[in-house]
């Protein structure tokens, strides 16, 4: 069992997300690309098979997907929505913050892994900025750590809309 430090959280549907995304992976494209690759094989001399190599690429890329997946399945433990205080940032939080600086406003929400979608503004949990805003509350203002220098951010509104189980 791993450490709290090395666990991952996730909600129940990124968790299932997860899990579905390494069904398909084992029992539909790892076999179809075995296959290939026995088929590749069969053709005899593999110097200047590109059909082989190609098909051995592609499945070493699919068992390293697989490995990750394991890994991140491994350290994940379910989050229960009811055990979050919803006055602070936390996970499963949609956060309205205003950069001081620029006087703009950002929703970010914290997702697990599996979840994450940048162009959409869900950040993991565990990213760096969140980590700065969890635990902060409305009207908190926290240094973000960024490649241009420090950015401060005030924390506007907390809301969860946490989905049925």
């Amino acid at each position: 069992m791993s450490s709290m430090a090395d666990r991952m959280p996730m909600s129940r549907k990124g968790y299932e997300k997860l899990r579905g995304e390494l069904h398909h992976l084992e029992e539909v494209e790892m076999p179809a690309i075995t296959e290939k690759v026995a088929n590749a094989r069969a053709e005899g001399d593999l110097k200047e098979n590109a059909e082989y190599h190609g098909s051995r690429e592609t499945q070493g890329m699919i068992q390293a997907k697989i490995n990750l997946l394991k890994s991140k399945l491994g350290k994940a433990y379910i989050v229960d929505p009811s055990s979050i205080d919803t006055s602070k940032v936390g996970f499963f939080a949609t956060v309205t913050v205003r950069d001081v600086d620029m006087d703009e406003e950002e929703v970010y929400s914290l997702v697990g892994s599996g979840e994450e979608d940048f162009m959409n503004n869900k950040i993991l949990v565990d990213s760096p900025m969140a980590q700065q805003l969890i635990g902060k509350k409305v009207g908190d203002v926290v240094a973000i750590p960024a490649p241009k220098g420090t950015y401060e951010l005030e924390v506007l509104k907390i809301e969860y809309n946490f989905e049925k189980e």
